[in-house]
């Protein structure tokens, strides 16, 4: 996949976990910017990451991320 086609899918996921149609994501996107993305929303995000592209983080992957461009460069490690 592309990281175009990545940040689509994320995006939705997105819209989906913090149910608000307005979340538009990009790369530098951080959890300031997003309204609602707490700690709770953080971890139903990476289920539902995990869940869509049919990987596994670990928790040090998750702890190192500080942007969604981060979490995209992990998953491309993942094959995807």
């Amino acid at each position: 996949m592309t990281t175009e086609e990545i940040i689509k899918d994320l995006n939705n996921i997105f819209i989906d976990v913090m149910e608000d149609e307005n979340i538009v994501i990009s790369g530098a996107t951080t959890s300031d910017d997003v309204d609602d993305w707490d700690s709770l929303n953080h971890i139903h995000l990476v289920v539902s990451i995990e869940k869509h592209f049919k990987i596994r983080f670990t928790s040090e992957e998750i702890e190192s991320w500080k942007n969604v461009d981060e979490m995209i460069i992990n998953m491309q490690e993942k094959g995807i």
